[in-house]
């Protein structure tokens, strides 16, 4: 079924029995597409246009470099921290670790984007600390477009996890309630299996810290750890200083990197904008490259026309409100934690996003693009209402 003319379109998959594919996706790793009962995996693909596809990897590789040039511009500079909500127990670490090489602040990431019908592409987010989604995009998606004939992208995914975690070889994968949170533990399990190393998988729960000492629950001493852990919550969480100050005092090497918090935040972006607007730091391509994929974002809310709200630090649609063209509140999430009772703000203009009609009725489609090791490399769909958040369906991204 087409969506007329949009750059997407639906091919629905349902008529297949459902059970058999659940089973075959959990044998392979993707063991919550069914989640108490609810379908999160809707057997349907999107496939989008390869012009549009070709020109999202384009925009994700130059919008990658300019970020990491605004985290070299905002490092060590304490005003600015404060303004993109960074924790101040953050701000000793943050400036005394050396920062990575250039594109390599982050090795794991992943971009947001709206793609409307007609193709404008527009970015909404960064998660450069700790994205999921990696194995619905590695596992799923090749899988579920192999069955149905369709071009998948995302085949080079474990081999640039495989290119990363060579260089930085942790010898831990963390997350919390390891072993019982089906996608944090999937997510950490398949990139421990897809890197090729000999990595133990732990609860973060569960870790104890002594003078800088890590250590896991059976008293093995944890010296590099790669951690689905929000670096932000070190400001919040029992413990969170004792953490800050292993990884500031060189005992414990953190990935992705602590700098991540900084491309993490969403006044980052706001920080972009602004010196966009003032002719500052960037050259004539990227300011074409900002004009053309960024929305415009700032610290307060400043727009005549429709806007949206979210906390620098919110996560699955948590935080997020939607206001009209009169600037009253049109939606709210109800779902997400909202953390903009932690941290502050920003208020972003809005995006289209295509829809897709299925027979769950209709959706609008959320692109993410990850960026692994420096290179964007696969695609994730997600399909929800106006804000995408926990309630959202995963839906395979193909390429025409």
């Amino acid at each position: 079924m087409s969506t007329g003319q949009s750059v997407f379109e639906y091919m629905d998959l349902s008529s297949l029995e459902r059970a058999p594919r659940v089973q075959q996706l959990s044998g392979l790793g993707f063991t919550w597409a069914d989640l108490e009962e609810e379908e999160y995996w809707l057997d349907a693909i999107a496939v989008l246009r390869r012009e549009t596809f070709l020109e999202l990897e384009e925009a994700s590789a130059k919008l990658w470099s300019i970020l990491d040039k605004a985290v070299r511009y905002v490092h060590r500079r304490h005003d600015l921290y404060d303004l993109m909500g960074i924790p101040q127990v953050l701000w000793e670490m943050l400036d005394e670790c050396p920062l990575p090489p250039q594109g390599y602040i982050s090795r794991y990431a992943r971009f947001d984007f709206a793609i409307a019908a007609n193709g404008t592409i527009k970015l909404l987010e960064l998660n450069a600390d700790t994205p999921t989604g990696y194995v619905e995009a590695s596992i799923a998606t090749p899988w579920i477009c192999g069955q149905a004939g369709v071009l998948s992208v995302n085949e080079g995914m474990p081999e640039q996890v495989a290119a990363a975690w060579a260089h930085e070889r942790p010898d831990t994968a963390a997350c919390v309630a390891y072993g019982t949170h089906q996608e944090d533990s999937g997510t950490i399990e398949a990139l421990v299996r897809h890197s090729g190393l000999d990595i133990q998988c732990v609860d973060c729960l569960e870790l104890s810290i002594d003078e800088g000492i890590v250590k896991d629950g059976n008293g093995r001493i944890i010296e590099r750890m790669f951690a689905l852990y929000p670096k932000e919550w070190m400001a919040v969480d029992d413990g969170g200083e004792a953490l800050a100050y292993a990884v500031e005092s060189g005992r414990l090497q953190l990935f992705n990197t602590p700098h991540s918090i900084l491309l993490q935040s969403k006044g980052l972006i706001a920080a972009v904008w602004g010196m966009f607007e003032l002719g500052l730091l960037f050259n004539e391509e990227e300011r074409q490259t900002i004009e053309s994929y960024i929305l415009p974002t700032y610290n307060k809310p400043v727009f005549s026309g429709s806007f949206v709200s979210k906390s620098v630090f919110g996560r699955e649609g948590g935080s997020v409100r939607l206001f009209d063209d009169n600037g009253a509140l049109e939606l709210a999430d109800e779902d997400g934690f909202d953390s903009s009772v932690l941290f502050p703000t920003v208020y972003q203009k809005r995006a289209e996003m295509a829809r897709i009609e299925t027979r769950e009725g209709p959706f609008h489609l959320l692109t993410g693009m990850f960026v692994i090791n420096g290179k964007p490399c696969g695609l994730l769909g997600r399909a929800g209402g106006l804000i995408t958040g926990n309630t959202s369906h995963f839906i395979a991204l193909g390429v025409r």
